[in-house]
């Protein structure tokens, strides 16, 4: 299956994820209002009933304060029976007496009243205060370490869609703003669709060839909409960045016994001390026993940086003063690999410039001493290339090509620049695999090269695949 098959079917397998989900989103927001009415339906009989109760209190109160009316008036008239009898059979002073006993008695009455009432009031029941304070709390369960990485470890595609976000939205807005000026397809058109190509740093040739091949398409499919042009030129671009790559090799070469001697060069700053420790990272975490070399003695604190990532991943370092004989120190690396059995030995190389002959004669004599020492080492010599200088860092493919046996890319800062379209450039114009790339900072987002995931990730949504 082609790169261009694998796309159309990514493509549209997405779409009917997300059609999906936003289905499940839709029914979720149906059930969430739903719940909401019955919420609300909930607070009105809430609120009616609590009406109810209150109106009911009000009722009994007025019963009560009436009640409470009546039988003052009975008792009142009760004592002004019994006073208008008594005062026809006892003197005036008696009649006082008398009088002033009922209401002491009264007085007594309610008082002993008033005392029962604070008596009788209910009082908080202490034991379930008790057996609510002491129920048992649930403690959470602590989260399983396995599902925990689960949610958080991305997958190659996610990795892929994040780390050429940056190149995806720059090549997009430069075909919106090809197209948002297209009246026809005339040789205008094309001028401007090879200004386009070659600012995205899909290089010259490839731009060229996209463009004569689109002109016959043109032609047979009878383009005449914008949005057919843009799904014509993306198609096109993954077809000859698919073409390119025939009987291409994206994965390391390995001895078959003895240790494998890794070889990386390129220019200062390009990230390549940095490479070698995440790639050794890498190779610890797959159980194998890794050596490096710090053969980089000339650049000023190079040895120590290579030293703090041994430590950092846990594995062994050759490494001499600076300003060493940096073929010293692979010679001495090489025999602690071969006694140690070491599976993989990396070897960090001065940052040496491509027009600088005195460190490219030096980098071939430690190429010679390799040999000598393995016949069949360097398995591989790894290029590594900083993506945020876009044809610079073509250009310094092909004079390294030129002046050693340079077998894959290394293409670092790929999550940091809009330029991922210098990928194409360097398959179709060097024919170099690009064996790993850099889309993050993290130790672990050092990738093997996907080609198929790397075309996904530069044009996703760039075209119609209906």
């Amino acid at each position: 299956m082609g790169l261009f098959d694998f796309f159309k079917r990514r493509a549209k397998q997405d779409e009917s994820e997300k059609a999906t989900e936003e289905k499940a989103d839709a029914k979720t927001s149906q059930i969430s209002d739903s719940a909401d009415d019955s919420d609300v339906s909930d607070a009105q009989l809430t609120e009616a009933s609590s009406t109810n109760v209150e109106a009911q209190s009000e009722v009994n109160d007025s019963a009560a304060v009436t009640s409470s009316e009546a039988i003052d008036q009975v008792t009142s008239e009760a004592v002004a029976t019994e006073s208008v009898d008594t005062q026809s059979s006892i003197s005036a002073e008696a009649n006082e007496t008398v009088v002033a006993q009922p209401t002491n008695s009264d007085e007594s009455t309610n008082a002993s009243m008033e005392t029962a009432a604070v008596t009788e009031q209910p009082q908080p029941d202490s034991e379930s205060v008790v057996e609510e304070t002491n129920q048992p709390v649930s403690e959470p369960k602590p989260e399983d370490d396995s599902a925990k990485a689960d949610q958080t470890e991305p997958t190659e595609a996610e990795r892929y869609d994040k780390g050429l976000e940056k190149s995806r939205l720059t090549f997009g807005q430069r075909l919106n703003h090809l197209l948002a000026n297209f009246r026809s397809v005339d040789e205008s058109f094309f001028d401007d669709l090879e200004e386009t190509l070659i600012g995205a740093d899909v290089g010259f040739d490839m731009a060229m060839k996209i463009s004569d091949e689109l002109r016959e398409e043109v032609k047979l499919k009878n383009v005449k909409k914008s949005t057919d042009v843009q799904n014509v030129v993306v198609e096109k671009l993954i077809e000859l960045y698919d073409q390119a790559g025939t009987d291409e090799h994206n994965g390391l070469t390995f001895a078959k016994e003895g240790p494998t001697v890794i070889l990386f060069v390129g220019v200062n700053g390009v990230g390549k001390t940095t490479t070698i420790g995440k790639m050794a990272n890498l190779f610890k975490q797959q159980g194998k026993k890794v050596l490096l070399a710090a053969a980089d003695t000339f650049r000023a604190g190079a040895i120590e940086q290579l030293n703090v990532w041994a430590q950092r991943d846990g594995v062994d370092i050759v490494k001499k003063p600076e300003q060493s004989d940096p073929s010293a120190v692979v010679f001495d690396a090489l025999k602690k690999a071969k006694s140690e059995n070491y599976d993989i030995l990396f070897v960090d190389t001065a940052g040496r410039l491509q027009n600088k002959t005195n460190l490219m004669n030096e980098l071939a004599k430690m190429k010679r001493i390799i040999t000598r020492e393995i016949p069949d080492a360097p398995q591989e010599v790894l290029l590594v290339l900083d993506a945020t200088t876009g044809q610079n860092a073509l250009n310094q493919a092909k004079m390294f090509k030129e002046a050693t046996d340079v077998s894959g890319i290394v293409l670092t800062k790929l999550d940091g620049t809009a330029r991922g379209g210098i990928v194409l450039a360097i398959r179709n114009e060097l024919h170099l695999a690009v064996k790993y790339v850099g889309l993050g900072e993290q130790v672990d987002d050092l990738r093997p090269f996907e080609p198929s995931e790397f075309v996904y990730g530069l044009f996703k949504g760039l075209i119609d695949v209906k």
